[in-house]
């Protein structure tokens, strides 16, 4: 079998289709680079997407994270080209794309509800691009069942989508999609229809092929998870403006902002006051505790802040006498254990809910209406922020 991306042969066709074969030749060995360059978009007049900029790698895969409503899948039209955006310039490639139509962009994309013939076999769905395109049909016939070999449906040529599972019907409109060797390729929630364990068998297998084919790839998804384990940079995105841009790794660890704390993942968001002390950043809790904050930052300042705890982030023990100002204090509300981890809530003395998780073996021993001394654990590096100004709009 030839690799992925070889090239239909024309010996049979017109112009069009040595044209459009010509054209994937050029293409088709990696990933095309992308720049969206101080994008803005209003529908009416009503702001959508403020001032975002992204560099995407050829052949990377970039996630667009957020809420409902945050702009994302706008983005992702916008790259599409069934989008004009108001302000900005997207360039595929180094070639500014903004006049260009969708097909000429060297897009393909995987909607959430895989738009597939139902008329058609799982062959046919898979070769009407190529023949849209210009290619004969046999030699569209056979780079379909290429494809269809790629994505592991090649025994299911002959079926019609309303005999496939959902995620056989994603695997066909994947294979369709990459059938003609897009320059980038667009996943619009692709795996929100899928139940838990198909939707992480499909997150592995659109993963191996993403680097398999080394095309570069822009997914948008609401699920932290999803994009945290599959993208190599994820973009968080709220309210139409770009809160972080960074790899998931460093996303979660050193999140920017305090929704990005809260987004991605989960974060304890603690008012206190810093101060620095014998060269250490002391954060002063509102019950009068003061614990150390080994690597404070991004907000430095003296004064008053907002502390962004993950849960596992937290090291608890008994109560020591004498030692109050080195604890904060709490008493246990409920234990959940959650497979093989822990998860307890818990108030502390100044009323403030807190969370903290561990291994279920670590927290065998606490019960609600327990008392407990917190702590940050050696290492941890929990977040300082600027404290949160009140919103005075209307005032």
């Amino acid at each position: 079998m030839s690799t992925p991306h070889s090239v239909i042969s024309q010996s049979k066709h017109g112009a069009a289709g040595a044209e459009f074969a010509a054209s994937q030749a050029r293409t088709s060995q990696t990933g095309a680079t992308v720049q969206m360059r101080g994008i803005r978009h209003r529908f009416a007049a009503v702001p959508v997407i403020e001032d975002v900029t992204l560099e995407i790698a050829a052949g990377e895969l970039v996630a667009l994270l957020g809420p409902s409503g945050c702009g994302k899948s706008t983005l992702l039209r916008i790259l599409a080209g069934l989008q004009v955006q108001s302000e900005g310039e997207v360039h595929i490639g180094g070639q500014r794309v903004d006049g260009l139509a969708p097909r000429q962009r060297g897009v393909g994309i995987v909607f959430q509800n895989y738009a597939l013939f139902p008329h058609m076999t799982v062959a046919a769905n898979v070769a009407y691009g190529l023949e849209a395109n210009g290619v004969a049909r046999r030699d569209a016939a056979r780079r379909a069942m290429q494809m269809l070999e790629t994505v592991r449906m090649d025994a299911l040529a002959k079926r019609h989508p309303r005999e496939l599972s959902g995620g056989q019907q994603q695997r066909v409109a994947l294979a369709r999609t990459l059938a003609v060797e897009p320059r980038i390729l667009l996943l619009d929630e692709p795996f929100a229809a899928l139940d838990k364990n198909l939707r992480l068998d499909m997150q592995i297998e659109i993963r191996r092929l993403q680097r398999e084919l080394n095309i570069t790839t822009v997914m948008v998804t609401h699920d932290q998870e999803e994009a945290m384990s599959m993208a190599d940079r994820v973009a968080v995105l709220n309210r139409g403006r770009l809160e972080q841009y960074d790899a998931a790794v460093a996303i979660y660890d050193q999140p920017a902002t305090p929704f990005v704390a809260t987004f991605v993942g989960t974060a304890n968001l603690l008012p206190v006051t810093l101060r620095m002390h014998d060269n250490r950043c002391l954060a002063h809790f509102d019950d009068g505790a003061a614990l150390t904050v080994a690597q404070p930052g991004p907000w430095r300042d003296a004064g008053a802040a907002l502390l962004a705890v993950r849960p596992e982030q937290w090291a608890w023990q008994l109560p020591q006498p004498g030692a109050s100002a080195r604890q904060l204090l709490a008493t246990v509300q409920l234990a959940m254990p959650i497979g093989p981890t822990l998860v307890v809530d818990l108030q502390s003395d100044a009323g403030r809910t807190v969370k903290i998780s561990m291994p279920r073996a670590e927290g065998a021993d606490l019960r609600p209406g327990m008392r407990v001394a917190l702590d940050f654990k050696p290492g941890a590096r929990v977040r300082t922020f600027k404290a949160a100004q009140p919103d005075t709009t209307g005032v």
